[in-house]
């Protein structure tokens, strides 16, 4: 059933949750597992549960995209299944990604629909892509009738044609986090390849439980999706678009950042402080992968 089959997942310290997706798993599906660097528990709970999975660690965190791309260097089967180690499958859920698969030869990408641990719906998809960031929270809305043509799918889990992504390239290896979804679902539809969404395969996905969150984590977190925004729009509307949104930005969250710690907003200060620094360091050139170049890595 899943010999065409091979499904990746990248960690980093998700031992509180890498037990249920190995678990929610076909035991005939291949897996690929890429550890950025975890100091927990993660890869003792894959050994235990799937001895057959090949192990790839990376001694200094890599960072999603890059680790995703070396999982998918490692695939020899005609489809991949990217997963984040939050998210919960089933046999049903997978099987109906790959009829999407048979169904629509030109498609590349096809995405399940999310269910949040409470049950409700995550948003996971987005018809027009450059226009998903301008809205709030979605809560509320339903996942479409039947499949459906978008210009986005989550990262967080997707099946993947490997011929597609062999022609077109993996992730942006310049971006460490955040919006690497974002350039290859556009990567994908400049070559000419459809993406799907595809109502009949549902998961679950935890959203962030694979962490322990603290303030450095969400210093990164803010930063990094800060610095990949404006890194995006320099990469498909050019350098003076990405400079005209990198100087409003800095001064939307600087201002945002003092008036939260003016009213003793501490976590929301420090969350739009390190939306300035990100967007002021994409401005100038700064590259997201710093913590890797003063490694040597």
């Amino acid at each position: 059933m899943h010999t065409r089959l091979t499904v990746v997942t990248v960690t980093h310290n998700g031992g509180l949750v890498i037990g249920g997706l190995l678990d929610s798993l076909p035991r005939d599906v291949r897996l690929v597992v890429v550890d950025n660097a975890s100091s927990d528990d993660t890869l003792d709970i894959v050994r235990a549960k799937r001895q057959d999975a090949t192990i790839l660690r990376n001694e200094i965190g890599q960072g999603y995209g890059r680790g995703a791309s070396r999982g998918l260097e490692a695939v020899e089967t005609e489809l991949a299944l990217l997963a984040n180690p939050d998210s919960v499958l089933s046999a049903d859920a997978i099987q109906a990604l790959i009829d999407a698969a048979d169904t629509y030869p030109d498609a590349a990408m096809f995405g399940p629909v999310h269910k949040a641990g409470d049950g409700h719906i995550e948003p996971s998809h987005d018809v027009e892509l450059w226009r998903r960031h301008l809205f709030g929270k979605r809560d509320g809305e339903l996942p479409p009738d039947g499949d459906i043509c978008v210009e986005f799918i989550s990262g967080a889990v997707n099946l993947v044609r490997m011929d597609v992504l062999k022609e077109i390239g993996f992730y942006d290896p310049d971006v460490f986090l955040y919006f690497e979804d974002d350039d290859m679902c556009m990567r994908i539809r400049r070559a000419g390849h459809s993406l799907v969404v595809v109502p009949k395969s549902v998961v679950v996905h935890l959203n962030s439980g694979s962490v322990r969150p603290n303030a450095a984590y969400y210093w990164e977190k803010f930063w990094h999706i800060a610095w990949s925004r404006i890194h995006i729009e320099r990469k498909y509307h050019g350098a003076a678009a990405a400079t005209r949104l990198a100087v409003r930005d800095t001064l939307r969250y600087g201002v945002k950042a003092l008036g939260n710690f003016l009213v003793f907003r501490g976590f929301q200060g420090r969350r739009d402080a390190a939306r300035c620094a990100g967007t002021w360091a994409a401005l100038r050139g700064v590259s997201a992968l710093r913590s890797l170049e003063e490694a040597g890595k």
